[in-house]
């Protein structure tokens, strides 16, 4: 424990003016009032961060034996060693010189060129190892050190940072009984510089909260998946039979929150720890999950989650709510059976993306699409991403028909979607008979169509060179890849043709060329040129992240078991196996 207790000084060392909080710009100070988000305090860049998993461990130590989780003990002959950046492809958690590396480095390198950052959860280790049992203090120390850092590096600067309670941010790891408890106390506390004043008392009863990141234009949703997680033996699983079980009472806040939030003509991120997926969620919690995702996909921007340590996407289908649910278990109760869903995740979403009704025939309206970013822990390589999104144009304003939208046309509803599953007997009292909202949806919303706070692209960036690296020669950060095209990273050519791209109209009409990623930041084969190495760091070319960008890529992935589909699969496990 002093050993702990000493690992943490020095995390907390780092951070000047540690054990003093100060308020998030531009969040509300105490006491809060609505002109508080009259406007952004800093210039919109146009980008945000990414960062998920970062799995601090004070217990790591250069040269131990991965056999026992790098804390101790020698490799055998012939096997890797704990390297003092950490190990990569393996299951040992982040040494403490990575994670404040990695943070050191963003706000040096990004903290001026991002707007907000979405900070996924997971911020203590795992519980590993027998000889060093994790404690509650020492996951709430690890959760206190990095949050002190996260304010450090971008709170303080005036840049609002969005956390999320991960499985590993609690004790024991996957369960967390109904709130008000001594983990939402806990984290009011740990988070004071991240959560609004008028968010805390419903952060105090289950740990979820929202934020404004761009006042009055953009808002990101911090979920509490512990409430919906099939492994969290603690709570009821969202059974509609069950109204005040938190994961139904952590839904019925979001339906007001994404409503509100609808009226006043935002658009919002909703983000979490554990993917929404039938593989990860109570069955009725999945329901409740993608029945507000598509009743407001008119107001979601997307949706951004960790947990997984795995690169990749996967779409929330209206479809699949009009089929018998399968009613075997998907609980992830072991390290053998996370072990299996890795390998098997891959062949699943290849299938869910080969089964994708032909593009002339695909409604827009039945679809999500979830993003989840691999970690900072090497559990193959550390990584973050970069986000940027449309800041010009005009905003969405819901209900309003466009030239290309049918007048009269009859909203659907979870309901109708059912259909004749509601006439059995083993559906009659279940969420998706009961839910009769209508949906709202948009081929002009923000998420479907390129237009103001559109998500445009992302950039991976990841440390591919940990073995070896030392506190003399440092590992650097490189970009993986983009979904960007690589002809939207520099500005057209003067004589571009007026339509051959909206960047080459926008830089004929005056308006200065917006970076999506600012050209020190690209590696040095794109900064001058977009042809020589485009289709290595590019080769999704998404011409936005909107709705129909991404089921495009899906139903390409899903008919063609080419070089796109094994690019895909590189980047799911960063070159490596399913660990």
């Amino acid at each position: 424990m002093l050993e702990f207790k000493a690992t943490l000084v020095l995390l907390l060392c780092l951070v000047p003016g540690s054990l003093s909080i100060s308020s998030q710009v531009p969040l509300a100070a105490q006491p809060w009032d609505a002109d508080d988000y009259a406007k952004p305090r800093r210039k919109l860049q146009g980008r945000f961060l990414h960062i998920t998993d970062m799995h601090p461990d004070p217990h790591y130590r250069v040269g131990a034996s991965e056999k026992k989780a790098c804390h101790r003990g020698k490799p055998k002959k012939g096997k890797r060693a704990a390297g003092y950046y950490g190990l990569s492809y393996s299951d040992c958690d982040a040494p403490l010189s990575l994670t404040n590396y990695t943070l050191d480095f963003l706000g040096r390198e990004w903290a001026d060129d991002i707007d907000f950052v979405i900070w996924t959860g997971d911020s203590a280790r795992h519980d590993n190892d027998r000889k060093h049992p994790r404690t509650t203090s020492e996951i709430y120390g690890l959760n206190r050190a990095m949050a002190k850092k996260m304010e450090e590096v971008f709170a303080r600067k005036g840049i609002p940072v969005v956390p999320t309670i991960g499985n590993n941010d609690v004790w024991p790891h996957n369960i967390m009984m109904p709130g008000p408890n001594g983990i939402t106390s806990e984290f009011s506390s740990i988070w004071r510089a991240f959560v609004p004043f008028p968010a805390y008392q419903v952060f105090q009863r289950g740990g979820y909260f929202s934020v404004e990141v761009i006042p009055s234009s953009v808002a990101v949703i911090s979920l509490n998946t512990m409430y919906f997680y099939d492994s969290n033996a603690a709570v009821g699983g969202c059974e509609h039979s069950e109204p005040q079980d938190p994961g139904n009472l952590h839904f019925d806040w979001l339906d007001v929150q994404l409503e509100t939030f609808r009226s006043r003509k935002m658009q919002v991120w909703l983000t979490g720890h554990v993917p929404p997926s039938p593989r990860n969620y109570f069955p009725e919690c999945y329901v409740r999950y993608v029945e507000l995702s598509l009743r407001y996909q008119d107001t979601i921007l997307g949706h951004l989650y960790g947990h997984m340590n795995m690169d990749h996407f996967f779409l929330l289908d209206a479809n699949q709510l009009s089929r018998p649910r399968n009613m075997s278990s998907t609980s992830d109760n072991g390290i053998s059976t996370l072990k299996q869903k890795k390998k098997e995740l891959y062949k699943t979403l290849m299938q869910e993306f080969s089964d994708l009704p032909k593009y002339e025939n695909l409604d827009h309206d039945n679809y999500g699409v979830v993003n989840v970013a691999p970690p900072v822990v090497p559990t193959y390589l550390p990584s973050f991403r970069i986000f940027t999104y449309n800041t010009t144009g005009e905003p969405y304003e819901p209900g309003h028909l466009g030239e290309d939208e049918q007048p009269g046309r009859t909203p659907r509803s979870m309901k109708d979607v059912a259909g004749p599953l509601c006439a059995d007997e083993a559906y009659e009292n279940t969420w998706r008979c009961k839910l009769t909202q209508p949906w709202h949806s948009s081929p002009r919303s923000p998420s479907r169509r390129n237009t103001l706070w559109t998500p445009l692209g992302y950039a991976q960036y990841y440390l591919p060179d940990l073995e070896g690296a030392d506190e003399e020669h440092r590992p650097k950060f490189k970009l993986e890849y983009l979904t960007l095209p690589a002809s939207t990273l520099h500005p057209p050519p003067d004589d571009a043709p007026e339509s051959e791209n909206e960047t080459a109209m926008a830089t004929s009409a005056g308006r200065k060329f917006d970076w999506p990623i600012p050209k020190r930041h690209l590696p040095r084969s794109l900064r001058n040129s977009t042809t020589t190495k485009s289709k290595k760091f590019a080769p999704y070319t998404l011409d936005d992240l909107t709705i129909p960008s991404w089921t495009g890529l899906a139903k390409r992935l899903g008919r063609n078991k080419g070089k796109l589909r094994q690019r895909f699969k590189e980047f799911m496990y960063m070159g490596g196996e399913p660990a």
